[in-house]
């Protein structure tokens, strides 16, 4: 299916200063860039990077004032994800070693404090694909999707305990859980299309049966229809904008719609 995803940001800040974004979509498995348009308004300074989990950022410095963003792509991507029920357990000592990074604990993952709550979801033993979709359902469950029921520094922990979030904290649980039970998990930022209500999105990849798979525990089934904008080991790698000054995000709109 073709998409095409627009976001338009305006900032504000009081003196000269710098901040990454990202928000370009990458070509890869899974998706395909057709075209796409990225206009600042007024143009500033300006360079692009790719950090060491292959995202595309762009680096720029805005003077005092306001700046806006328009970034609209079109992109071909799957109307329906892979799943694998039968998908087995990958042993940590089988996993490619870009994979090793995404079985640690970090900011907001503290997978080495959940393994007691994942082996109740779970049970024991080596969960593959069918472990992570337990942990995956368990969630979509026992987690209400809230809006202001978290902030900046709210932990997979801390969602787990109070049974409420946004995308970001429900594919924090999913991660934290299934790296205690040595499963590479990763953040993955995005557009999915007919998400409602419509923003950038968030969940979570397993590396299960030999490859990465596609989980989403704030919807009831597996839905297609994604574009990855960036992967990260949490929130903390893929923010959209992150600043080094006082820069304001002063509004945000996200648009996804089928395009043929």
């Amino acid at each position: 299916m073709r998409l095409r995803a627009h976001t338009k940001i305006s900032l504000e800040s009081s003196e000269r200063a710098a901040f990454i974004a990202m928000l370009r979509p990458r070509s890869g498995l899974g998706q395909w860039i057709v075209s796409e348009t990225y206009d600042l308004q007024p143009l500033v300074s300006a360079v692009e990077y790719v950090d060491c989990f292959g995202n595309l950022c762009q680096r720029l410095v805005m003077g005092a004032g306001k700046l806006q963003v328009n970034v609209e792509t079109r992109v071909e991507c799957a109307e329906r994800i892979d799943t694998a029920p039968q998908a087995a357990f990958t042993a940590p000592e089988e996993l490619p070693d870009a994979a090793l990074q995404f079985l640690l604990p970090s900011r907001y993952c503290p997978a080495d404090c959940m393994e007691n709550q994942a082996r109740e979801i779970v049970g024991r033993g080596k969960p593959g694909y069918a472990g992570v979709e337990a942990i995956r359902s368990w969630i979509h469950e026992h987690v209400e999707y809230r809006m202001g029921a978290s902030n900046a520094s709210t932990t997979a922990l801390d969602t787990y305990e109070q049974r409420a979030g946004v995308c970001r904290d429900f594919a924090h649980v999913g991660i934290s859980l299934c790296r205690s039970l040595m499963i590479p998990a990763r953040m993955v930022v995005g557009y999915l299309h007919a998400l409602e209500p419509m923003d950038l999105h968030a969940w979570f990849e397993a590396f299960v049966g030999g490859r990465w798979y596609t989980f989403d525990a704030t919807q009831p089934e597996p839905r297609g229809g994604r574009i990855v904008v960036a992967y990260g080991r949490d929130a903390a790698d893929v923010a959209i904008t992150t600043s080094f000054g006082p820069i304001a995000v002063k509004s945000m709109t996200v648009s996804v719609e089928r395009r043929g």
